[in-house]
């Protein structure tokens, strides 16, 4: 028989780490509160210090992974135009020898 384990969202993890960082309470009075054990609020508590500042640079990265896919479509627009001129410079060609041997 096996046992199911929590599954908290992470609006739960944010508000635990958030009153854990407040230290109204201790991590045990929380834990128990909140029928979870004290190590996993310790462990919110960590993740939410050591990750908070990521919140503020959440615009940068948003604008980053944009010039890369605005950068990525430019380069298969590259490519497609380059193969294109190819083309055009074989058909060109083929049709400007022909032009002259009739002549």
């Amino acid at each position: 028989m096996s046992v199911q384990r929590k599954r908290h969202s992470a609006q739960f993890k944010f508000e635990m780490a958030l009153e854990a960082i407040k230290n109204d309470q201790t991590i045990n009075q929380l834990a128990s509160e909140h029928g979870v054990h004290p190590s996993q609020v310790s462990q919110w508590k960590r993740q939410l210090l050591d990750e908070g500042a990521t919140i503020f640079n959440a615009s940068a990265a948003q604008q980053l992974r944009h010039s890369e896919v605005l950068q990525a479509e430019l380069y298969e627009q590259i490519g497609r135009l380059k193969m294109e001129l190819e083309w055009l410079k074989k058909k060109a060609a083929r049709f400007g020898r022909g032009a002259a041997s009739d002549d």
